[in-house]
């Protein structure tokens, strides 16, 4: 009985966890991209590679980071997928000829810099990572 009340327990205290982690989640952009703000369901297509163009017709180019507690939490939160999931979706596409690999960069410092030099990039990092020369859509 007990342990099943701590496995319970700490089963709790991983779904806080990654709730509060998605909650960490900043959608940054480069300042070329005109739109304030991006619906969940866009964030969702633009990452999937199923659309280029925001709403407001910017043309955008995703920026994924190669692992992490963020880069979980914004697959959980935004694509409903695992990492390795997204990876086997991502070369079905490449491998179909239907898209190219989005760009990949081992760190939210390294996101943080490409999306800042690069019109039309966008991207994710914690809230608590330094974006200079970005700006912070949000998401509806």
């Amino acid at each position: 009985m007990k342990r099943l009340s701590f496995l319970l327990l700490t089963a709790a205290a991983l779904v806080c966890a990654s709730a509060i982690q998605a909650a960490d989640v900043k959608i940054i952009a480069n300042p070329s991209v005109s739109a304030p703000s991006v619906s969940a369901d866009e964030l969702k297509h633009i990452f999937l590679l199923e659309k280029s163009v925001l709403a407001d017709g910017t043309r955008v180019e995703p920026v994924v980071a190669k692992g992490g507690p963020t880069h979980d939490a914004f697959l959980h939160e935004y694509l409903s997928k695992t990492d390795s999931a997204l990876q086997t979706y991502y070369r079905s596409l490449v491998f179909t000829g239907k898209a190219s690999m989005p760009r990949t960069l081992a760190s939210e410092v390294e996101v943080a810099a490409f999306v800042a030099k690069t019109k039309g990039a966008i991207g994710y990092v914690s809230t608590g990572t330094p974006t200079p020369g970005t700006k912070t859509l949000d998401v509806k």
